[in-house]
């Protein structure tokens, strides 16, 4: 038995639907989960992500990524069972045949992401997220005009990087909706572009590659202005406050890099 298995009491909780575990193997996508692992089991293999059961963010987004699963199916892995106690809350999910995507100029991988993208705006926003509004960027807006332009009617999943984009041979994935809201169209393309900048695209390829989201294509380019300049601000002061995390200051640079761009960027 590996001795990587999670504790004691975490396997009791999930031994119902898991049954006896032989084997746990540590993933390295998240990071706001106590336990994030491939679980084989006697009842079968599954994607078992927990937290600890306590009141504030992380128990509410595990809760919001149970109600979201059958909304975003099948574009997300199937959430086959969850399990809660006093001290734990657990997700499991099935196996997919996926890899992160590479965002690397080049990459063959971008093709697959750039349609993710548009099967996410497709997804219908569920009853269940009509009262999640998104507000995580309202305060780096700089003024309260440029945050209403975040706002709509779009399930947004708010966490677009290459680890929660999964390709494989046999399809795609789009995965850990942790934070669903309720928001603007655009706000998923444009995390993209950022994300694409961070892995080496210039502003302007990164624009072409989103240019092909069909959200991208019908916003003003206002809306992904005051969008961009709200990312600079939020990394700037998350950089100031956690120095140790140098992404966070390499995040810095690269919003700053596209707000010049489209500073000099012609107007479409």
């Amino acid at each position: 038995m590996s001795r990587r298995l999670p504790s004691a009491e975490f396997l009791d909780l999930i031994h119902p639907y898991t049954g006896d575990v032989s084997d746990a193997q540590p993933t390295a996508r998240g990071f706001s989960s106590d336990v994030l692992t491939l679980i084989d089991g006697d009842l079968g293999r599954f994607f078992v992500k927990g937290i600890k059961n306590r009141a504030g963010g992380r128990r509410d987004s595990i809760v919001r990524e149970r109600l979201i699963n059958e909304a975003v199916q099948p574009l997300s892995p199937r959430l086959l069972w969850h399990a809660e106690n006093d001290p734990w809350i657990a997700l499991g999910f099935e196996l997919v045949n996926g890899r992160p995507s590479n965002f690397a100029p080049g990459s063959a991988d971008l093709p697959a992401v750039v349609q993710l993208m548009n099967k996410i705006e497709e997804v219908a926003l569920p009853t269940v997220a009509r009262d999640w509004p998104e507000t995580r960027w309202d305060r780096f807006a700089a003024d309260q005009d440029d945050a209403a332009l975040f706002k709509g009617d779009s399930l947004v999943h708010g966490d677009i990087n290459p680890s929660n984009l999964l390709v494989g041979d046999a399809g795609s994935w789009v995965v850990d909706w942790a934070w669903p809201t309720k928001g603007s169209a655009l706000i998923d393309p444009a995390l993209l572009v950022l994300q694409l900048i961070a892995a080496g695209h210039s502003p302007e390829g990164a624009e072409s590659w989103v240019s092909q989201c069909a959200a991208w294509s019908k916003s003003d380019p206002a809306t992904i202005d005051a969008f961009a300049v709200a990312n600079v601000r939020m990394y700037r002061k998350r950089a100031k406050r956690f120095p140790d995390q140098t992404w966070l200051g390499a995040m810095e640079t690269t919003a700053q890099a596209w707000v010049d761009y489209r500073q000099g960027a012609p107007r479409r």
